[in-house]
């Protein structure tokens, strides 16, 4: 049931994940100068965490040198306690007590200590209140960047052919918008930041543990190996995972907006246990995906502090032996292991940051597919290819007052497959012109090439003498109205909505609109009148009171060009005659395209142009086309045989 067309795959881009993180990364190019001022704050928070167990390895030695110093005698000096213990043939403890500050009998220096402790303290506060400034200009910089990346979104989905958003899932393409967008910054949150502590955190440690005791830095960096093996293990498990986590998340939301907005004709047709089927189908597959995900990357942290303990209980026993050995102080061997243990968290840091990376990147990979796909060509033709191409001004005018021409234009959504080929047509200003034809004729495609929806393959369209690629597209559009036969109405008001055709509408304008199009009556009979609120799908009033509401939109518009594509044909014969005296004074002295498959909107047409397989067979008059007996004619009579006129859609409609 899911509709997902054209649409490329997700995961086709997911092997280049460097060239989407660095793609990724320029989008912060924005924010250099607050990540200048990070990666300072950064370093200044981690130059502190790092000097701090080495000052506290200065109060440990305080206090038990302190405490050594209180149990020897006072006024024997250092030396005589050395050569004392020598003679007793306590040479191990010699030479540790060597390695000491002593003054026996002395005790303790609290004030030392105290300013020791003091200064550890002040480090600490001080690292984290630059950690949490530095943490707050993340934030700044990671929301300024999906607020940037929503925006182009929303602005590509104005330059992206129709072809491609016909072709793709709309649920997918939303889930790009929000969900993809959403883990892409809570990635760059989680990541950026520890990324940068980690990686400086690691240099400082290592740096101060050769510092230290080379020899027991050296007996540290055994772990990195094992560690890089099971992060790129771990990473290569998972990023699949992540991958098909994101694609499925798109079906799901693809399989629920066509729920939802097809719920009446689920529920019409009893295909509530279809969905489920399919939703439960998507919804597995992003639980299996999730899980495996989450299980490979959760493996990484367990791994990583096993290694940590082992490397923990080498360098305790190392170190003891150093101490007793007189070549370390019991002050240093602390710093020591506290460096050790803070240097395997970056480390894991790092490792379980790799397979959050890889869910942020597979998300990426979608946002930028969206963000690479194929926009439309140029708003206006350049001088070169107007040179090469059709004229730019109408040369069939000769005296005429035409609207619209076709002029021997093709037309095909797949290369090789025409829609339409050499179709012809000229609208005098002020006519209007129906379209008939059966399914497939190319009716509607007839007027998606008018509004440059799609582009011509060759040939020309011009608008009051003046090819349409010489125009804006929104100088072109600004001149055309449409109503559709689904109507669109977004969340908001009737006032809203109907001010939505015409931008800075007074309040006057949009009731004088209604007034001339007969909804004002039904406007005004409901509760909260203009201000009565209306979903996106217009629940609470009548799919005739949407449709009212729509040419009452257009009406505001003023359009010099109007298309009515089957604007009657969901409402019923009362509600037409509404309708259709609303089109009646909405087409006064407009051009008009009027697509549609009962007689009541073809009878009075200036012209009525029957189309098959693409191309104009016959024009005319309603009583000009009867008499000439051709394929008009056979659509005339397949209404009459079906016996009603509310039938002739078997025959004529789109």
């Amino acid at each position: 049931m899911s509709h997902h067309g054209r649409g490329a795959d997700p995961t086709r881009k997911t092997k280049d994940f460097k060239g989407t993180m660095l793609r990724l990364i320029l989008w912060l190019k924005p924010e250099r100068l607050r990540l200048n001022l990070i990666l300072l704050f950064t370093a200044l928070a981690v130059a502190g965490s790092v000097a701090a167990p080495k000052i506290l390895g200065n109060a440990t030695n305080i206090v038990f040198e302190g405490i050594f110093n209180s149990k020897m005698p006072a006024g024997v000096t250092k030396a005589q306690l050395i050569a004392g213990l020598k003679a007793q043939g306590k040479g191990d403890i010699a030479s540790m007590v060597e390695a000491m500050n002593l003054n026996p009998g002395a005790g303790t220096d609290w004030n030392a200590l105290a300013k020791t402790l003091g200064l550890v303290v002040a480090i600490y506060v001080a690292s984290s209140v630059i950690s949490f400034i530095a943490g707050l200009m993340m934030r700044i910089v990671v929301q300024n960047t999906g607020y940037r990346m929503r925006r182009q979104v929303q602005d590509k989905i104005d330059r992206v052919t129709l072809a491609y958003l016909d072709g793709s899932s709309r649920g997918d393409l939303l889930s790009r918008v929000t969900n993809d967008i959403d883990n892409i910054t809570q990635t760059l949150m989680q990541t950026m930041t520890q990324l940068l502590t980690s990686i400086l955190t690691l240099f400082g440690m290592l740096g101060m543990m050769f510092w230290i005791s080379w020899q027991l830095a050296l007996l540290t960096l055994i772990i990195i190996p094992f560690a890089m093996i099971i992060g790129g293990f771990v990473v290569k498990k998972a990023k699949p995972h992540f991958s098909a986590q994101w694609k499925a998340t798109g079906q799901v939301s693809g399989v629920v907006e066509e729920a939802f907005t097809g719920q009446e004709v689920t529920t019409l047709y009893g295909l509530q246990e279809q969905f489920a089927q399919n939703f439960e189908a998507a919804n597995s597959q992003v639980q299996q995906s999730t899980f495996k995900a989450q299980f490979f990357s959760s493996a990484m942290m367990p791994l990583m502090v096993l290694l940590s303990n082992l490397a923990y209980v080498m360098i305790a026993v190392a170190g003891g032996y150093k101490v007793a050995s007189g070549t370390m102080t019991l002050g240093d061997v602390q710093a020591f292991i506290q460096y050790s243990r803070q240097f395997t968290q970056p480390l894991s840091t790092l490792a379980s940051m790799a397979s959050m990376l890889q869910s942020g990147a597979a998300s990426a990979e979608r946002v930028f597919e969206f963000l690479d796909a194929e926009e439309l060509s140029d708003d206006v033709r350049t001088e070169q290819d107007r040179a090469a191409g059709a004229p730019h001004e109408d040369p069939a005018q000769d005296g005429k007052d035409l609207a619209v021409s076709f002029r021997d234009v093709d037309f095909s959504y797949v290369p090789g497959k025409p829609i339409i080929t050499d179709l012809t047509l000229e609208v005098p200003r002020g006519h209007t012109v129906a379209i008939v034809g059966p399914t497939g004729a190319g009716k509607t495609t007839l007027v998606n090439l008018l509004m440059r929806f799609y582009e011509i393959d060759s040939g020309a369209i011009y608008v009051d003498g003046i090819n349409t690629l010489d125009l804006k597209r929104d100088d072109l559009r600004s001149r055309i109205g449409m109503v559709l036969q689904d109507t669109w109405l977004f969340t908001g008001s009737i006032m809203e909505n109907l001010a939505f055709g015409k931008v800075g509408a007074t309040e006057e304008e949009v009731i004088a609109a209604a007034k001339a199009t007969n909804v004002d009556r039904i406007i005004r009979s409901l509760p909260d009148g203009y201000q009565t609120h209306l979903d996106e799908s217009g629940g609470g009033i009548s799919n005739g009171e949407r449709q009212l509401l729509t040419i009452a939109r257009a009406f505001l518009a003023d359009p010099q060009i109007l298309i009515l594509d089957e604007a009657t044909s969901s409402v019923d014969t009362r509600t037409e005659v509404l309708v259709q005296h609303a089109m009646n004074k909405l087409r006064s002295g407009r051009t008009s395209f009027v697509i549609a498959h009962r007689l009541s909107t073809i009878r009075d047409a200036d012209l009525i142009v029957v189309m098959e397989n693409g191309n104009v067979v016959e024009q005319g008059t309603h009583r000009e086309l009867l008499a000439a007996n051709g394929a008009y004619r056979r659509l005339h009579d397949a209404q009459l045989n079906a016996g009603t006129e509310a039938d002739t859609g078997e025959a004529l409609m789109d």
